[in-house]
């Protein structure tokens, strides 16, 4: 893919391209968030006030969301297989989704 390109004025603003507005689900009067790293930055739509979620991913989910409004016929159930592995796997364990994750975590396969 070829990357979306803008011009900066001489007052130093650009107009972002419509690729970019799509894939970050803004609007006008939304606000972005930059978070510089190295000599790039890295663009998301900031949270809207009273928004507790990361900037980032909410982003995804919003770009996951929309995907999935034009193309429900993409979504697909687990297969029975692995829904009784994940049955097994938490078989007796009691979650407090509300309760603080305390130390560090680490996923594996």
């Amino acid at each position: 893919m070829a990357p979306l390109l803008s011009t900066i004025t001489a007052k130093s603003q650009t107009t972002l391209p419509s690729g970019v507005r799509k894939a970050l689900g803004v609007e006008p009067g939304d606000k972005l968030a930059y978070r510089i790293e190295g000599d790039r930055a890295i663009i998301t739509k900031a949270p809207s006030e009273g928004d507790t979620r990361d900037a980032t991913l909410g982003a995804f989910l919003d770009l996951l969301a929309r995907d999935l409004e034009r193309r429900p016929d993409r979504v697909r159930g687990l297969p029975d297989a692995l829904v009784a592995r994940i049955r097994r796997a938490v078989a007796g364990v009691d979650v407090d989704l509300d309760e603080p994750i305390h130390g560090a975590v680490t996923l594996s396969r």
